[in-house]
């Protein structure tokens, strides 16, 4: 099976439910990538993007670490992938030559059908918070969170 090439959607979504289990508690970076198989570094950077995004809040130092900025039933999983892929294409995109008249409108077609496909995209991500993900998840975590 082909695998993505972006994961950060998934681990973002991991890294959030991770904190979820663990309300008011400060975690680090260390720990939380443990879970998703990631190393601490890449946590960081998807963590520090879900910061920008007011989802996230972060406490430098040897006692800090990461912890929700809003209850998981507040965070949504729209609100996930546009923290963490902005206004990106949906759909891999390419820009075809300009004096091509076929490859302009097969450029415009996708482009449109790029648009639908992310406005029903975040509609779905919408109807799921962090907190059902967390509800889903009856089973122990690995790091025991």
């Amino acid at each position: 099976m082909a695998q993505p090439t972006n994961t950060q959607f998934a681990v973002g979504v991991h890294l959030l439910t991770l904190l979820a289990a663990r309300p008011g508690e400060w975690r680090d970076s260390q720990s939380l990538a443990f879970s998703p198989a990631t190393n601490a570094a890449h946590a960081r950077r998807i963590l520090g993007r879900l910061r920008e995004a007011g989802l996230v809040r972060s406490h430098p130092g040897p006692r800090g670490g990461w912890m929700l900025e809003r209850e998981a039933a507040q965070i949504d999983l729209a609100m996930v992938w546009l923290a963490l892929n902005g206004e990106d294409p949906v759909l891999g995109m390419h820009v075809p030559q300009p004096d091509c008249r076929a490859g302009q409108r097969v450029h415009q077609t996708l482009l449109d059908l790029d648009r639908r496909a992310r406005r029903a995209l975040l509609d779905e991500l919408a109807r799921t918070t962090v907190a059902d993900v967390v509800r889903e998840d009856s089973v122990t975590t690995v790091d025991g969170a």
